[in-house]
């Protein structure tokens, strides 16, 4: 396990549409070994490979500590519910920053497990949202794009200030 450099924003990889996964073999599970260390040093509660420049459609989320990280690779949002929340989202490409954002707050995702075995799963909640906020990165989507443009001007502004 190797902890990756993290992309800063704007780096364009960051909006960059990854790829289906199509080797299930051990390669695929040192990159999520690697994805899960890299995730916990930044500190996050989500990452894809895009975050890594690795631009596969894998995503590492862990909610409630090391040991309870959960893969989904390929996930595609299949349903998506008509009930909206928001919820504080940042980014582990942007750290420092985070801006209220308005999405569905039950979803139903299909996605393969490392093993490439097919599972489908609803979820409401915090899951959810990173649920949503991390197939965005996979599709190329990064959060601020989810803004207004004054929020999005805003955070952007903050987060060089941080970073000058």
């Amino acid at each position: 396990m190797t902890i990756r450099p993290i992309l800063k924003f704007p780096d364009p990889k960051l909006r960059t549409p990854c790829w289906p996964v199509e080797q299930f073999d051990s390669d695929l599970a040192a990159l999520v070994a690697d994805l899960a260390e890299t995730m916990r040093a930044a500190p996050g509660i989500g990452i894809t490979t895009a975050h890594i420049g690795e631009l596969l459609r894998v995503v590492f989320i862990e909610l409630e500590g090391p040991g309870s990280g959960q893969v989904y690779v390929n996930p595609v949002l299949v349903w998506v519910s008509a009930d909206l929340v928001r919820h504080a989202e940042g980014s582990v490409s942007m750290p420092g920053v985070s801006e209220d954002v308005e999405r569905p707050a039950r979803i139903r995702v299909t996605y393969q497990d490392i093993e490439g075995m097919h599972h489908s799963a609803e979820a409401s909640g915090l899951l959810a949202v990173c649920l949503q906020h991390e197939i965005d990165q996979l599709d190329g989507m990064f959060w601020i794009e989810r803004l207004s443009r004054l929020k999005r001007e805003r955070v952007i502004k903050k987060y060089r200030k941080l970073t000058a």
